[in-house]
């Protein structure tokens, strides 16, 4: 099932902060702010009922600060329009994965090939270590 977020009311919530990036355009990085922060506070979001704002707020610790902003930030391109528009993309694709659910595993038996082929690659490496000793072991002994 996918997450049924609305995108164009989400965006509406998004913030941004421009500074100069340190990316490819020469002179013109020295004087225009190009680089866009885009930010999204996600415990005041109208968006997310108060299970998917608590998912979000788990699963996007490192990108969340302690006032439960998140922030992504992109100095891809050379024009501040460009970055802005990548940036939310990045922040939309972030939130999508977030809320979208872990299918669970299933338990599986594994395949009698898969067995024999463990137990002959066991052997193979016990031969090649037997190889390897200086004396060989003295099965009545045990030395």
């Amino acid at each position: 099932m996918k997450p049924s977020i609305n995108e164009a009311e989400l965006v509406r919530e998004i913030y941004f902060k421009t500074t100069r990036s340190s990316g490819k355009g020469g002179q013109h990085v020295n004087k225009v702010a190009t680089r866009a922060e885009a930010y999204l506070d996600i415990p005041g979001s109208a968006c997310f009922d108060p299970g998917e704002k608590e998912l979000l707020l788990e699963k996007l610790t490192g990108r969340i600060n302690r006032d439960g902003v998140l922030q992504v930030s992109s100095e891809a391109g050379r024009s501040q329009f460009l970055n802005k528009e990548d940036a939310v993309e990045k922040m939309l694709r972030m939130i999508r994965a977030a809320l979208t659910p872990v299918k669970p595993r299933k338990a599986t038996k594994p395949s009698r090939a898969s067995k024999e082929k463990r137990l002959r690659d066991k052997s193979a490496q016990s031969r090649k270590k037997a190889l390897r000793r200086t004396a060989p072991l003295n099965a009545e002994t045990g030395d």
